[in-house]
């Protein structure tokens, strides 16, 4: 069999399900609740791999505009680093919000078990993973897999759209406020040591 079919048999499976998460996320939901590690991997590791070379492409472009980075672009171990960041990252973050997440469904009353919000979690980033990356806009596809989150927590653990909808809200404003919370106070910490930041009195406003 020729490489190039042999590929196409291996990605068109994952660009359909992607599609399908995009284009139609309820009723591929439904289909795909009773996927397996064997479905599941290769769909999370494409993602992920899609990602991390974006998210590559756009530190670079965006480091150039900044001279405080700038100099980092030099150094060739870089994108390495970057992509094995956005790697590990991307897996540990999943996993842990993939635990958290299943707390407050098991709160709210589901029981079908934390293999149907892992997969909740992994499906739901498409949109994330896939078109996250692009600056500013990235924050709108955010915010669909967060919606993406509250159809799969509904369908998959048949929770009325209510308690989804409180699930996934929990769940994410609660570790959002905790950042807000933490960079406030290193902001606090900073200006008590070194003071409020003042322009030149040279500078163009």
């Amino acid at each position: 069999m020729p490489v190039t079919t042999t590929l196409d048999c291996m990605l068109a499976p994952l660009i359909d399900k992607a599609k399908g998460f995009l284009l139609n996320p309820v009723e591929t939901f439904w289909l795909s609740k009773d996927d397996r590690e064997v479905t599941v991997l290769p769909y999370f590791a494409a993602l992920l791999l899609i990602n991390a070379i974006l998210t590559i492409v756009v530190t670079i472009a965006v480091a150039e505009y900044v001279p405080a980075y700038a100099s980092m672009m030099k150094e060739p171990a870089f994108p390495v680093l970057v992509f094995i960041g956005t790697i590990v990252l991307g897996i540990v973050v999943t996993l842990v919000f993939a635990a958290w997440l299943h707390l407050w469904v098991y709160i709210f009353g589901g029981r079908k078990g934390i293999t149907q919000t892992v997969l909740v979690v992994i499906y739901g980033s498409t949109p994330r993973l896939l078109l996250g990356w692009i600056p500013i806009v990235g924050l709108l596809f955010a915010l669909w897999s967060v919606v993406l989150g509250v159809l799969g927590i509904r369908e998959l653990q048949e929770l009325s759209t209510g308690k989804a909808i409180a699930v996934v809200a929990i769940a994410v404003i609660i570790p959002l406020v905790v950042i807000v919370l933490i960079a406030l106070l290193f902001l606090v910490s900073y200006i008590s040591v070194n003071g409020v930041p003042v322009p030149p009195t040279n500078a163009v406003i």
